[in-house]
């Protein structure tokens, strides 16, 4: 088991050979794995390897197989062992490069490798849809032509079945096993699953025994010869059964350490019955950034928010109902051809159904049903290893049933639901095939659309405070108790002690340095507001409300940058709120005039006020930074450092997160120190840490209690941070506030020379750092 991974983000411009320069000083950093982004062979130039072509191969312009093994080698040598990262939900939809999926629409369903792909031979003519030309295919025609045995457009090329070659071109296209077609088609006529609504990225049906061999190969193969420790599992919620592929893949690789880039709702656990370590993490985000957010504070900016920006109540105003919104918009317009697909389902098991009761069902009213049940959903889906009815609620139903305005068709709800969530009973294979398939089709619906509608969406409408707009995150309840951290992680150390935990990854908004400065704004809600009144008013021709509290809230947290930078996340994050301009239906004016009001406002002379507002306050952005830091590294679970978090790291949405970053570090400062010394504790004391470690909340008394944050793992190691050091400051201080250390003499890892015994006055711990990490002594 890792005690501490490092993840870096492999591409071809930061190889393999790259990685290995890194490991020796990786190694003297104190993790014991490098955690690897996908490796294995992607589209030519891809920058995150998401995008495979080839499960069987190494990716060449990494370095190949040989450079994966070499990387191994050099780890080996210096006590490191590798993690990587595998997609077993997709693979990309580039015939050009993806042999399996070039033979399947050269041969149709009749191919060999048919059975990978998730697609639905029935729809379309039993052809398969291709959403690639730049407009209806009359208009493109000049651009299709066929060489050489292959039908190319543009940069695509597609294979011509056996015979066609010499038919004219309209007989030709006609003649293929898939059908080219205008891009804005893939809404509503797809007829393959794809990973949430990106087209260029097809479903791979791994619940087939024999696809899942052809697709792990080697992958297990790498494992097998100790080439790779462990794994990190990408968007399991897409599969049709997790339940079942994390079984095998467990068997598979003899139990090596595995986590699940699961996203947990708040309140909402792992399934128990899943033979994994843990999740990658994101609950673990949710709850260390909350810790150092002012849960009153947070209220109030809303407020604040609220009369600066005058969002609607369903477009940024309200949490919930700006959810709500989004996912109507994600599941009638993105995800139209996916609720299509599920709606067809539905009709042919009701239609087909030895329960009467189930018969004559109108498809539209089993589609307004399902979607209504389906906005309701707050987690990403239902597990068959779970309990169906706690997910899809009766409470939802009762909800979805006025949707309807004759209460007959209403009944459509109910009947959507108990196939949902009832025991089949004992009829037919057919009837009980066809119910398996709608609680599938509906789970894998339910997670594309909560990922689409709540963190590409919502997240960028709802932005009273962008900290808590990650992933993972509920910005709706901002903030957590230290009692309530403390309950989280006593339940991490007793049920996953080995799990993941993240603050900063390849996916997050904004890096965790970042975060902690813009939570610090929870603690002086008015001023900010105030403040940007004022430089608002300095500067004409803001876009909207919303976009300029989002935009300034950018630029302090991350600082002085490059305006590029700042432009960039923007305009995805305008694109990606999708109300006044979005990927496919871009409005150049409104995104002209958000780079026009970028330029002048946040990274022009007013935004020098927001920095000076920023450094007026860096005292308590570095408590944040380095609490957060320091939690992180310590608390239950398997810390996992994202490529050059280890030191100051202020970074955005990708791709601006994804940029490289030198090895070692130019300027290391405090925030590097910390990060190597609570490391190589954790490798000097892999006890206190692992998962027969104990946790044990440490309670401060005296006026300025509230504020420190303190817990001991294993009588071995205290973690102490500050909470809310503004609100310290405001409130006169630690003054006599103690911290009760358990028996023994205690070390100051960060500061050696000093020790601790007893009742500690909180000043006296934080009178270097805000943060504290004792060691007890060997003596005692």
């Amino acid at each position: 088991m890792p005690t501490a991974t490092y993840r870096l983000q492999l591409q071809p411009a930061f190889p393999f050979a790259a990685a290995a320069a890194a490991v020796p000083y990786l190694a003297s950093l104190g993790v014991s794995h490098l955690h690897l982004s996908p490796v294995l062979d992607a589209v030519p130039g891809s920058t995150h390897g998401y995008d495979v072509v080839d499960p069987a191969r190494v990716r060449e312009e990494l370095g190949g197989e040989e450079g994966l093994r070499a990387l191994a080698h050099t780890a080996r040598e210096h006590g490191l062992g590798l993690v990587v990262d595998i997609v077993p939900n997709h693979m990309a939809m580039a015939p050009r490069h993806n042999h399996a999926l070039w033979e399947v629409l050269r041969e149709g369903p009749g191919s060999p490798y048919a059975r990978w792909f998730d697609i639905d031979w029935e729809a379309q003519g039993g052809r398969l849809l291709l959403p690639v030309l730049g407009g209806p295919v009359g208009t493109e025609l000049n651009h299709l032509v066929v060489d050489d045995g292959v039908l190319r457009y543009h940069d695509h090329a597609f294979p011509l079945r056996a015979g066609t070659e010499e038919l004219p071109l309209p007989q030709l296209l006609d003649a293929q096993w898939y059908r080219p077609v205008w891009w804005r088609l893939a809404r509503t006529e797809l007829n393959y699953r794809r990973f949430f609504s990106i087209s260029e990225l097809i479903g791979v049906r791994v619940e087939d025994p024999e696809v899942f061999d052809a697709t792990h190969a080697k992958i297990l193969q790498l494992m097998a010869e100790g080439v790779v420790d462990g794994l990190r599992i990408d968007h399991p919620d897409g599969l049709a059964d997790p339940d079942g592929y994390l079984e095998r893949l467990h068997e598979a690789t003899g139990g090596r350490w595995t986590v699940v880039e699961k996203i947990l709702a708040d309140g909402e656990h792992l399934p128990a019955s899943w033979p994994v370590a843990g999740t990658t993490g994101y609950d673990a985000l949710r709850h260390v950034d909350g810790l150092f957010t002012d849960r009153t504070g947070a209220y109030r900016l809303l407020g604040r928010y609220r009369a600066f920006a005058a969002p609607q109540t369903d477009r940024g105003g309200d949490w919930e109902a700006t959810v709500r919104r989004a996912a109507y918009k994600v599941i009638t317009h993105e995800l139209a051809a996916e609720t299509d697909r599920l709606t067809r389902v539905a009709a042919r098991l009701c239609a087909a159904s030895p329960d009467l009761s189930l018969r004559d069902r109108a498809p539209w009213a089993l589609r307004t049903a399902l979607e209504e049940l389906l906005v309701r959903l707050r987690v990403y889906r239902p597990y068959a290893s779970g309990d169906a009815a706690a997910v899809v609620t009766e409470e939802a139903a009762e909800e979805a049933r006025p949707a309807f305005a004759v209460p007959e068709e209403a009944e459509a709800v109910g009947i959507v639901r108990r196939l949902l969530v009832e025991a089949p009973g004992g009829g037919p294979a057919t009837d009980q095939a066809g119910r398996a398939e709608f609680r599938i089709r509906f789970a894998q619906t339910a997670s594309a659309l909560r990922a689409k509608a709540v963190e590409d969406t919502a997240f960028y409408r709802y932005v009273p405070l962008l900290s808590a707009a990650e992933v993972g995150g509920d910005p709706g309840a901002p903030g957590v108790s230290p009692e309530d951290f403390h309950a989280y992680c006593a339940r991490v150390q007793r049920d996953w002690p080995a799990t993941g935990t993240v603050v900063s990854t390849h996916d997050t908004k904004r890096s965790a340095d970042v975060r902690a400065a813009l939570a610090v704004l929870t603690e002086c809600p008015d001023r900010w507001a105030e403040l940007l009144a004022e430089v608002t008013l300095a500067e004409e021709g803001v876009p909207d409300g919303q976009l300029a509290w989002a935009a300034w809230q950018t630029v302090f947290g991350l600082g002085p940058a490059e305006e590029g930078r700042v432009q960039g996340a923007l305009l995805k994050h305008v694109r990606e709120a999708g109300m006044y301009t979005s990927w496919t239906e871009q409005e150049p004016p409104y995104e002209e005039a958000v780079a026009a009001f970028v330029t002048a406002g946040p990274c022009g002379p007013p935004g020098e006020r927001v920095t000076a507002f920023r450094k007026a306050l860096e005292p308590h952005v570095r408590a944040n930074v380095l609490g957060t830091a320091l939690v992180h590294l310590t608390m239950p679970g398997v810390p996992d450092l994202y490529q050059g978090t280890e030191g100051e790291y202020r970074a955005l949405v990708d791709p601006d997160n994804r940029r490289p970053v030198s090895f070692p570090p130019a300027a290391p400062g405090e925030k590097n120190a910390l990060t190597a010394a609570a490391l190589r504790l954790r490798a000097r004391r892999p006890d206190a840490f692992g998962p027969s470690a104990t946790y044990a909340p440490l309670t401060a008394d005296g006026p300025a209690a509230e504020h420190c944050v303190a817990f001991a793992r294993s009588g071995a190691v205290i973690t102490a941070v500050t909470r809310l050091s503004l609100r310290l400051a405001e409130s006169g201080g630690w003054r006599e506030t103690r911290l009760d250390l358990p028996p023994g003499r205690w070390a100051d890892v960060l500061a050696p020379g000093r020790e601790f015994t007893g009742h500690a006055r909180v000043a006296d711990l934080f009178d270097r750092l805000p943060v504290a990490l004792l060691e007890r002594t060997a003596e005692d």
